[in-house]
């Protein structure tokens, strides 16, 4: 079971909280030891891309950490007053510089063990040109015989190239979920 306890004192007035199980509740919670506040925390959304073009996909060698120098595909944390969609935009955008137009969505995957969803949408892309920004070191297309399978960056990246490959073998695409241990 995840256990975050990230949270030490209250959002409302900064005195301490303690972890406890509210009533009517059936799980432990932050509660403000002053004002009673209930802080929930809730897993963190992924959201990202499969970009293609001309039935290459695009990856991006990653220029921070966790995973610096591995590949992944475009994503990053949503942010707050944004849809899944939007933020799977504009993480494509800022990562890789490209400009695309999402298909929809294709893979959901729980990290549960990190506090995470990862939604990942099919992409296509609007031309070939690329221009990374700060958090890439560089953004390439590949065939699928040319992913460097041994440098990517996360186990959902994998999981979603797999699934999206074997999808495009098939000649149908599906929204897949799952976990990831």
């Amino acid at each position: 079971m995840f256990e975050a306890r990230r949270i030490k004192h209250c959002r409302v007035c900064g005195a301490s909280v303690t972890y406890r199980v509210p009533a009517d509740d059936n799980r432990d919670r932050a509660i403000c030891n002053e004002c009673g506040e209930i802080h929930y925390e809730n897993p963190i959304n992924v959201v990202g891309t499969v970009p293609v073009w001309n039935g290459q996909v695009l990856l991006c060698r990653r220029n921070i950490e966790p995973r610096k120098g591995f590949w992944t595909l475009p994503a990053g944390f949503l942010e707050m007053g944004e849809s899944s969609a939007d933020g799977a935009l504009r993480e494509t955008d800022e990562e890789a510089g490209a400009r695309i137009e999402l298909e929809g969505l294709f893979t959901v995957l729980n990290v549960v063990r990190a506090g995470q969803i990862h939604l990942f949408y099919r992409a296509r892309m609007l031309g070939p040109e690329l221009n990374p920004g700060p958090e890439t070191i560089e953004a390439q297309l590949f065939h699928e015989h040319d992913v460097p399978w041994d440098q990517i960056a996360f186990r959902t990246v994998k999981h979603t190239l797999e699934l999206y490959f074997a999808d495009r073998r098939r000649g149908s695409y599906a929204v897949h979920a799952g976990d990831i241990a």
